[in-house]
C-alpha cells in the first residue's frame, strides 16, 4: 500500500492491519485475506480487508443504540448541539488527511475530497444554530381557557445508508441533524468505502467520550446485509437511503411495509438549458464540471445539454475543446481533473452506455474509451465524452454513473423545458440565461420539475443551507438544511385545558 496513505490512516487513528479498528463503535472485524474490503481505484491496491458484520453483532448495534437513545433524548437540545459544534472543529482538525483518504479510497480529485469534508464541517455549523430553533407552532383553540401549540420530538434510531460517490458527506447531512434532533444513528456505508466511514468514527469518538455521551449514539456497521437488515428492523423508525433507483424501490417498499419512514436520495438525470441568451464562457465552466467532475459520478452530475439551435455549433465548438484540455490521472495530484471511476463494475456500465448509444443513432463528437498503461493500472480510468443525441433515445432516460455527456437541440422554451422534464428521475436541473423572462418561466410551476431548479450555475453540487433532493424517481426525500430537519422527528399536537370546565370541540353537548 501507498505509504503516504499508511502515513493518513495513522494520523487518523487507524492501522488497517491492527483489529482494534473495530472495537468501541464499530462492528465488523478487518480480514487482510479477505476479498471484500476496500480497493483503491486510484492504483488498484488493496486498502484494507474486512468481515462484514454478523446477525449477532447486528442485534448487539441495536441494543446499544436502544440504550443509547433513552439518554440521549433527555440532553437539552443546545448541549447536544454543543457537541455537534465540537465535532465540526475536530473535522476541521483532520480534513487535509480525511480529504486525502476520500480521494484514494473514492477516486475523487483532492479538491473535491477536501470540499466534501468542509461540507461535513459546515453542516455540523448549520447544526449548531439549529438546535436553538427546532419551532413548533402554537394556535388558538375554539374553546375557552384552552391553549394548543405543536412540538417535536425525536424518532430514536435512524439508520443511514450512504453510498460510495459521497462517502462521509451525506452521513454528516443526516447524523449531525439527527443527533441535535435528539435521535441516535446507525451507519451502514458503502462496502466500496468503509475505510472513510471508519475514520470519521475514529474522529467523533473521541469528542463523544470527551462530552461523556452515551456509547451507541453513532454506530458504524459493515456489510451489505447489515442494510437489509436494518430495512426491515421496526426498531428503527427511519432509514435515510441514498443509492439506485432499483435499490431505492426495494428499501421504499421494505421499510413501507413495516410502516417506518424513508428519506430517499436515489437518481439523477440532470440537464442544463443553454438558451440563446446565455453567457456561453461562463456556461461552459458549469457544464464541463457538472459533467466530469467526481468523473460523472455525482447524483447531480450534469448529463443533459439541451442547447438552442442557434447557438448549438458555437456551444458544442466550445465544448469540444475544452474535453481535449481535460488531463486524467491520479486524483491526488491537483493538475488532473478526472479520476477514476470506482471500480471494473462501474467500467462496464460505462461501455455498455456507449453502445447503446450507438446502437440508436448517437454521434460522439469526442469518443470515450479506457486507459490503459503508466498511471492507468487500476483499469478503472475513462475518458469523458460527448454525444449528439435526440432526446427520445431510451439511454438518454437512463442514469449512467460515467462521465457521458448527451447533448441535443431547442428551438423554444417550451420544447427544451419539455425535455428537461421527460425523464424518470428529477433531482437537479439549471437554465443559463440572461433573459430574465426565461429564468422566471424556469422556475416557475410550469417550469423544471426537479426538487433544485437554478439559474446560472450547473447542476452539481448543493450548498448545506438548503434542503437537497428530488422528486420522481429521485425519491422525493430531503436531507441536510432548511426544514428537512422534521423528517427526523415525530409531530405531537398538543391541547392545555386550563379552565374549571371541560368544553368539548366543536360545541357538541354530553351530559351525564
Amino acid at each position: 500500500m501507498n505509504t503516504n496513505i499508511q502515513s493518513i490512516l495513522k494520523n487518523l487513528g487507524i492501522d488497517s492491519l491492527n483489529p482494534s479498528w473495530s472495537t468501541g463503535q464499530h462492528w465488523g472485524q478487518p480480514d487482510t485475506n479477505s476479498k471484500k474490503g476496500s480497493f483503491s481505484p486510484v492504483d488498484g491496491e488493496q486498502i484494507a480487508g474486512f468481515t462484514p458484520a454478523s446477525q449477532e453483532d447486528y442485534d448487539q448495534v441495536i441494543k446499544t443504540a436502544e440504550a443509547a437513545f433513552l439518554e440521549w433524548r433527555k440532553v437539552p437540545a443546545p448541549k447536544r448541539g454543543e457537541v455537534v459544534r465540537q465535532l465540526g472543529e475536530e473535522l476541521r482538525k483532520h480534513k487535509e488527511d480525511l480529504g486525502k483518504l476520500v480521494s484514494y479510497e473514492m477516486g475523487k480529485s483532492l479538491q473535491e475530497g477536501l470540499g466534501e469534508v468542509q461540507e461535513m464541517i459546515d453542516i455540523c455549523d448549520f447544526a449548531v444554530g439549529l438546535s436553538r430553533q427546532l419551532y413548533g407552532l402554537s394556535m388558538h383553540s375554539e374553546r375557552p381557557l384552552h391553549r394548543m401549540y405543536e412540538q417535536w420530538h425525536p424518532l430514536g434510531i435512524v439508520g443511514i445508508i450512504s453510498a460510495f460517490n459521497f462517502p462521509v458527506a451525506v452521513w454528516s447531512w443526516n447524523s449531525a441533524i439527527a443527533w441535535v434532533c435528539g435521535d441516535v444513528c446507525v451507519w451502514k456505508p458503502s462496502s466500496k468505502t468503509p475505510l472513510c466511514a471508519v475514520a470519521c468514527q475514529k474522529i467523533i469518538a473521541k469528542v463523544f467520550k470527551a462530552n461523556g455521551v452515551p456509547e451507541g449514539v453513532s454506530c458504524l456497521i459493515l456489510g451489505n446485509a447489515a442494510g437489509d437488515r436494518m430495512n426491515q428492523d421496526p426498531r428503527i423508525p427511519l432509514v435515510s437511503f441514498t443509492g439506485s433507483t432499483r435499490v431505492g424501490r426495494m428499501v421504499s417498499s421494505a421499510v413501507a411495509s413495516r410502516f417506518g419512514k424513508t428519506i430517499l436520495e436515489l437518481g439523477g438525470n440532470n440537464a442544463i438549458i443553454i438558451s440563446e441568451h446565455a453567457d456561453l464562457d461562463m456556461s461552459l465552466i458549469g457544464c464541463v464540471f457538472g459533467a466530469v467532475g467526481t468523473a460523472g459520478q455525482r447524483c447531480t452530475s450534469t448529463r443533459r445539454l439541451i442547447i438552442h439551435e442557434s447557438v448549438y455549433d458555437a456551444f458544442t465548438q466550445k465544448l469540444v475543446n475544452a474535453y481535449q484540455q481535460l488531463s486524467i490521472g491520479n486524483p491526488l495530484d491537483e493538475k488532473n481533473h478526472v479520476g477514476p471511476l470506482i471500480d471494473q463494475d462501474a467500467v462496464k456500465t460505462y461501455l455498455e452506455a456507449i453502445e447503446k448509444c450507438k446502437t440508436e443513432g448517437g454521434k460522439f463528437l469526442v469518443e470515450g474509451g479506457v486507459l490503459s498503461g503508466t498511471g492507468y493500472e487500476s483499469g478503472c480510468y475513462v475518458k469523458p465524452c460527448i454525444a449528439e443525441v435526440k432526446p427520445e433515445f431510451k439511454i438518454v432516460h437512463e442514469e449512467t454513473f460515467a462521465p457521458i455527456l448527451y447533448v441535443m437541440k431547442y428551438t423554444t422554451l417550451d420544447e427544451a423545458i419539455a425535455i428537461q422534464n421527460s425523464v424518470p428521475q428529477g433531482l437537479s436541473s439549471a437554465i443559463m440565461t440572461l433573459n430574465l423572462r426565461e429564468a422566471e418561466r424556469f422556475l416557475s410551476a410550469e417550469g423544471s420539475d426537479c426538487g433544485i431548479a437554478n439559474v446560472n450555475i450547473g447542476t452539481s453540487g448543493a450548498e448545506i443551507g438548503g434542503a437537497f433532493g428530488g422528486e420522481k424517481e429521485t425519491g422525493g426525500g430531503r436531507e441536510s438544511g432548511s426544514d428537512a430537519w422534521k423528517a427526523y422527528m415525530r409531530r405531537q399536537t398538543n391541547t392545555i385545558n386550563y379552565s374549571n370546565q371541560l368544553p368539548l370541540a366543536q360545541g357538541i353537548k354530553f351530559d351525564l
